[in-house]
């Protein structure tokens, strides 16, 4: 009987990896590339733009509606021959420099780049201040004398 559960139990398992293989095979498009060169330039294109959907993932890996915008237009300008620099100023000309993961440094991306530094420091600085307060106080040590009725 012990058998007969456990091979319903495995069936049962591959029954639901089958129905989702297909849905994790089609979150990312395919496109018609025209050779290996032209598909590992794009993927190196897409890792270097942020999906602004999901924010902490590469337009390569999200499966937002918005990345697969994106990645269209991205593979439609490369079909144009347009060259990597020229896709970079148009996405960043219409989304701004937060959908490169690595914005050039400038006044307006300042925070970008030394925003958690600056969190950091302050952070230390609060935790050190609260430090040196507590060990200047003063702690009333236990009384010397002491009686038996006293517990």
């Amino acid at each position: 009987m012990m058998h007969g559960t456990r091979s319903s139990f495995l069936r049962a398992l591959l029954l639901v990896l089958a129905l989702l293989t297909p849905a994790i095979a089609c979150a990312i498009d395919a496109l018609p590339f025209k050779d290996r060169a032209e598909e590992q330039r794009f993927q190196n294109l897409a890792r270097q733009l942020r999906c602004l959907v999901c924010q902490n993932e590469s337009l390569a890996d999200s499966s937002a509606d918005l990345a697969k915008d994106l990645r269209q237009e991205v593979f439609e300008q490369m079909r144009q021959g347009k060259a990597d620099a020229e896709i970079k100023t148009y996405l960043t000309a219409r989304y701004s420099d937060f959908v490169l993961y690595n914005p050039p440094l400038r006044g307006s991306t300042f925070l970008l780049w030394f925003g958690p530094l600056l969190i950091l420091v302050i952070g230390s600085a609060v935790v050190f201040r609260i430090v040196r307060r507590r060990a200047a106080v003063p702690r009333n040590p236990p009384s010397a004398v002491s009686s038996e009725d006293d517990w």
